[in-house]
């Protein structure tokens, strides 16, 4: 009875709102999996396994999400549909999915009731809690775990989130990990790395990523600091307008009385220098495999960091960042559970972080975890495609 009455309030008051008028494209021949992100965050890995899903089993991808992704070819996407029945169903019949994976767990009831009564496997992948999807969020007896009973599988990224499952009523919870995410490793070009490593030779090096102008008196005063522990320590700094460029190295010769080399002016980083300043953004896969720490700008006085803290995790560089993480909150969120990330609170912090991974030892530790953390999630990856590669042939 608890169940039906939570199904039945939960379709009758999605009765009440009406979801978006979504012009849905012709579907391509063949077979097609329906992937769903809530929201961009949680898209990273599904991009990464969509592109296997094509690579490998050959099929065309659907991604759901509210905000645009990066596509690529044989992958489609869609605004979500409302989850009542009509448009649950009328999704369903258009694309014709053969699997639908859903990602860190989002429920839409109405939809997984009716891929339930069609014989339409679903499973949850990076599952971390589940929850209704926003605007149908309210007090439906019983309706979460019909919902979660109506899954494949459910594989939860730990012990704590599969707690989380069984406790909402989840008949069958795997502890996975996470997916592999789309490799965040920069692009270089080897005669310049090997070039550049050259001059700086045995010099310790350190790289402030995209600093704004609000922060670049900070990233200064670290460096000033830092120098009084490693006289021969070079600052890579790349500032956020490089236009800036010609600028910053008058101020910090004449404040500072440093030597600074400037990319722009074909300048090289000779055993003097103490700050080189590239002059674009374009070349941070060379950065990163330069210098052993990175501290990430826009993160401390900034808006928010400007750029992916993965790139540096991929490439070995240990990462610093403040108390803004920009759209990266639940990346340096794992960073820090992982102990692959240090993180400040002032420019103060910023100057004494510094001077800690100066030590060789310390910053190949946080370089090491990152390293480990941006490079796992391949296994779940694989075993979602086995799953979808015995749908596909008749399996399950």
């Amino acid at each position: 009875m608890a169940l039906s009455l939570g199904r039945t309030l939960y379709n009758l008051t999605g009765r009440r709102a009406v979801g978006p008028d979504i012009a849905r494209p012709a579907r391509p021949p063949g077979d097609l999996i329906w992937l769903h992100a809530a929201e961009i965050g949680c898209s990273r890995g599904l991009r990464q396994l969509a592109l296997r899903l094509v690579e490998e089993l050959g099929v065309t991808v659907l991604l759901t999400c509210p905000e645009a992704v990066p596509l690529t070819a044989d992958m489609l996407h869609q605004q979500p549909p409302f989850d009542t029945p009509t448009e649950a169903r009328a999704f369903l019949s258009h694309w014709a999915p053969a699997l639908v994976i859903m990602a860190e767990g989002e429920l839409r009831p109405a939809l997984l009731f009716e891929a339930a009564e069609r014989g339409l496997p679903v499973i949850m992948v990076d599952a971390r809690a589940p929850y209704l999807m926003k605007g149908r969020e309210g007090w439906y007896p019983g309706l979460m775990r019909s919902a979660l009973q109506s899954f494949a599988q459910l594989l939860a990224v730990d012990e704590a989130a599969a707690r989380a499952f069984r406790r909402a009523g989840a008949a069958a919870v795997a502890v996975a990990g996470r997916m592999e995410e789309p490799s965040a490793a920069l692009p270089y070009h080897e005669p310049e790395r090997a070039m550049l490593a050259g001059l700086m030779a045995t010099r310790p090096v350190w790289l402030a990523v995209d600093v704004p102008a609000a922060e670049e008196a900070a990233v200064i005063a670290a460096h000033r600091a830092a120098l009084r522990l490693a006289h021969r320590l070079l600052l890579i700094l790349v500032p956020q307008d490089v236009s800036r460029a010609a600028e910053l190295a008058v101020f910090m010769e004449v404040s500072e009385g440093w030597t600074v080399a400037q990319r722009s002016l074909d300048q090289e980083p000779d055993a003097e220098t103490e700050v080189y300043i590239p002059d674009s953004a374009a070349e941070y896969g060379l950065w990163y495999r330069l210098a052993p720490v990175s501290y990430m700008g826009g993160s401390l006085l900034g808006e928010g960091c400007a750029r992916n803290p993965m790139e540096p995790a991929a490439l070995g560089s240990a990462i610093v960042y403040g108390p803004r993480p920009g759209g990266y909150g639940s990346v340096f969120g794992r960073l820090g559970a992982a102990q692959a990330a240090r993180a400040v609170g002032s420019a103060g912090d910023l100057g004494d972080a510094l001077s800690d991974l100066l030590a060789p030892d310390r910053a190949a530790r946080l370089a090491q975890a990152a390293w480990t953390l941006a490079s796992d999630g391949v296994e779940v990856t694989d075993r979602v495609v086995a799953f979808a590669r015995d749908v596909l042939d008749g399996g399950s």
